[in-house]
């Protein structure tokens, strides 16, 4: 097990480093951060001093040695726009993001979960057939019409919940979440639920596809056969072998909304990471852009190598080592 983690995180910091170079150059190919941050009334002078205080001045190949100098000391060089750390702006928006994603996370879960093992094990009955016409309709809608569609109603029409903004927060050991207070959850509602929607609609289908697979299993028959009550053999045989891919489409899903919430950040005003990195986008904000993307990167190996070890909690027979 140590050695397979070791390995995991020696892959990881290759990723990231080579992640690191690409969209380094990628940034650097998109435009001049001074057509953006300085005025239009700026004479050359202006501009070269500014580029100079910067650093822009410099040879890409310098300006990348001095970003992962920067890098190697926590900080990743500071915002051109901002003027402070680009690691503290991406933490102090990280929260905010986290508690989005892992709140939809969960939504998906308990949601989907339960109906896509009712849908396996009831697959000729009406309430299935709904429920797979549901998952269709879920994975259907694009994320940033069911926000709007959310809005429209239940903010606007309705008046029930807040459009935009992330509510009061409560800090628990130096973080500020906003799921510990009743007008935290009004705001968190609507975003959580449209990340959680196509989310659901996978976990959905998932469940039933794996569910009718496992009802086959031997096991499963002489399990019945031996008169165990059938909430048992659902709790125990069925569900606990259906776990396994959805821990795994879980994860990886997971890790796509921490990265990927970007859309709907925007439209609900969700003052998270993806929010910021529109706004670094639309400045040239370089520093900004690259380490929000290497942190992504370094989130998505840790969440794949969380997975990849509750295997072991979930299927004893399989074994995480160093093996060849």
């Amino acid at each position: 097990m140590l050695v397979f983690i070791i390995r995991r995180l020696l892959q990881a910091a290759l990723v990231v480093a080579v992640m690191s170079v690409l969209v380094f150059g990628g940034i650097y190919l998109l435009g001049d951060p001074l057509a953006v941050l300085a005025s239009p009334e700026a004479t050359e002078i202006d501009r070269e001093q500014i580029a100079k205080a910067l650093g822009l001045d410099q040879p890409v190949w310098v300006q990348y040695m001095r970003f992962v100098g920067s890098a190697f000391s926590g900080e990743f060089g500071k915002s051109f726009v901002y003027g402070q750390p680009a690691m503290s702006l991406i933490l102090e928006r990280m929260p905010a993001t986290l508690e989005l994603a892992i709140t939809a996370t969960i939504m998906a879960v308990v949601i989907g979960l339960p109906l896509g093992v009712y849908a396996g094990l009831r697959h000729d009955s009406f309430g299935a057939r709904a429920i797979m016409a549901g998952s269709i309709l879920g994975f259907s809608l694009p994320n940033f019409w069911v926000g709007l569609m959310l809005i429209m109603i239940f903010a606007v029409q309705l008046g029930l919940m807040p459009a935009s903004g992330r509510g009061p927060t409560v800090e628990v050991l130096g973080l500020h979440l906003s799921v510990l207070s009743l007008k935290g959850w009004h705001h968190i509602l609507l975003p959580a639920v449209t990340l959680a929607l196509s989310k659901c609609a996978l976990i959905v289908r998932l469940a039933r596809a794996t569910a009718r697979e496992v009802m086959l299993m031997d096991y499963v028959k002489f399990a019945r056969a031996k008169g165990l009550d059938e909430r048992r053999v659902i709790g125990v045989h069925i569900l606990k072998n259906i776990l396994v891919p959805v821990v795994t489409v879980t994860g990886l899903e997971l890790g796509a909304l921490i990265a990927f919430a970007v859309i709907t950040e925007t439209i609900f005003s969700w003052p998270g990471m993806g929010k910021l990195l529109i706004d670094s986008i639309n400045q040239l904000d370089r520093p900004v852009i690259v380490a929000y993307l290497i942190i992504v990167v370094f989130l998505l190996v840790v969440i794949n190598l969380v997975v990849d070890i509750l295997y072991t909690v979930l299927d004893p027979r399989v074994r995480l080592g160093g093996a060849k």
